[in-house]
């Protein structure tokens, strides 16, 4: 772990990282303490240096590298995933296959996506320049990762970064910064000096001492609202990219294909125990079917086997503590107070929050209006598609929405009407590909993930003009 170590004044003492199903340990970080912040920068600046002057197709080399690395150590990887953040062994797997494709994407951005010839002579009065713009990296840039996919969403934000040639301050949650930690070695393994990507693992007061630097030139954070909305009031002047959670609606239409609508719903519910920022949250059915959906959706939702991820029969793992699940338990609570009716669910053992379904849910619950980001499923009844619009657009902030539906004009005004980042149509919210743009409407807007878009952000477009002086 040699990127942590940076000198000993740096560290205040040891995390330990414990498995979210049978509490063992699985390993231990030191803590890099907010005191040492003028080390990691001073490094950092180095590092922007190194980064820049790496020629693309040196960065292309590394890049390749540890893609092909981690995808020979694939099921080292997911067992670590498994270890650490309780997601199931399928799960995991599909994760550290999508870090592979992740990181292959930002080589070939790197490759790509230099910049752009300018045609000056298009405009009158410029006839005798010409020239283009680069795309230049930024600088120093932090990165703040959650919990919920320890390793790819880790790629999201180094892969475009070392593409861009830039050097990256690397937090990643104090839950689960294993995977993170062995990202970077294998990065540097494949030739990444190492003053490029620094991990940092720490509380607030590191985040916040990291956040406000006047070095770095921006911040890319996945993670909840509050967390991020005190991030913009610290960092300053600087970029700030932000994916600040969901509270995905799915519309189900009664001229839709119904047995891909509930398999798919159940799915996109309870995928990660519904840890997954982008989870199908509210599912909103059109009421001539909505009794049939509730009995087979419900249904199978008692299907699904809670336990040891480790199982490859297991559908659904632990959430990552029993503070996860306190919290889950306790807006179910709530829910139940003013109204709701539970259909299944809610019988925490452990950190096992087993599938939990409600209906009649009101509108003032924090669990219609927050994210979950839990096992929790509320189902909800509408007459035409306009109100279940007006539903889904409820909540202040979102990042993807759902519908499914055999028509294709009602598809497409669901697709234009519904305030979300993306809408996916015969699909769950929890669809994602990794070269798609992928971010928040409202409040949830700031920036954009996707290996192209996060490129994008994290460099700076240089203009080159040539006055062709003609006498």
């Amino acid at each position: 772990m040699h990127n942590l170590a940076l000198s000993k004044t740096t560290f205040a003492e040891e995390i330990v990282v414990s498995n979210p199903f049978d509490g063992s340990i699985v390993g231990t970080v030191p803590e890099t303490s907010a005191a040492g912040i003028h080390a990691l920068l001073e490094r950092a600046r180095r590092g922007a240096q190194v980064a820049r002057n790496l020629a693309r197709h040196q960065r292309v080399t590394i890049l390749e590298k540890a893609a092909t690395a981690i995808e020979a150590a694939k099921e080292e990887f997911a067992l670590l995933i498994v270890r650490e953040a309780g997601k199931t062994i399928t799960q995991a797997r599909k994760e550290t296959t999508r870090c592979v494709n992740t990181l292959k994407l930002s080589a070939d951005e790197a490759k790509r996506n230099a910049g752009e010839v300018i045609p000056f002579d298009s405009y009158a009065g410029s006839e005798s320049r010409q020239g283009w713009y680069t795309r230049e990296p930024l600088g120093i840039i932090v990165a703040i990762t959650p919990y919920n996919d320890p390793l790819n969403l880790v790629a999201h934000k180094l892969g475009p970064a070392i593409a861009g040639g830039n050097a990256v301050l690397l937090k990643p949650s104090e839950l689960t910064p294993l995977s993170a930690i062995k990202l970077v070695e294998v990065l540097t393994q494949s030739g990444l000096p190492e003053e490029i990507v620094t991990v940092a693992v720490g509380g607030a007061e590191l985040g916040k001492a990291l956040v406000s630097a006047k070095d770095v030139r921006m911040i890319s954070f996945t993670g909840g609202f509050a967390a991020g909305e005190a991030i913009a009031k610290t960092a300053g002047i600087k970029k700030l990219a932000m994916d600040l959670g969901g509270n995905a609606p799915v519309i189900v239409m009664e001229n839709c294909d119904f047995d891909a609508a509930v398999e798919s719903c159940v799915s996109g519910a309870y995928w990660a125990a519904g840890q997954n920022c982008i989870g199908t949250q509210r599912i909103l059915v059109q009421r001539p079917i909505y009794d049939r959906f509730k009995t087979e959706f419900v249904a199978a939702t008692k299907k699904l086997k809670t336990g040891n991820p480790l199982d490859a029969d297991t559908d659904v793992g632990p959430m990552i503590s029993s503070k996860a699940v306190g919290r889950a338990a306790a807006m179910v609570d709530r829910a139940l107070a003013a109204g709701s009716t539970l259909l299944c669910g809610h019988e925490p053992v452990g950190n096992l929050y087993p599938p939990t379904v409600l209906e009649s849910v009101p509108m003032s619950c924090d669990a219609w209006i927050e994210e979950v980001f839990a096992p929790i499923v509320i189902l909800e009844p509408f007459d035409e598609l306009s109100n279940a619009i007006v539903l889904a657009n409820g909540p202040e902030y979102s990042l993807h929405a759902g519908i499914f539906t055999n028509d294709l004009n009602g598809a497409l005004e669901a697709a234009d009407k519904i305030e979300a980042g993306g809408v996916m149509i015969n699909d769950s919210s929890d669809y994602r590909f990794d070269a798609m743009p992928f971010g928040g409407f409202k409040y949830g807007s700031m920036g954009r993930e996707g290996v192209r878009f996060a490129y994008e952000d994290m460099t700076q477009p240089k203009v080159v003009c040539i006055n062709r002086l003609r006498r």
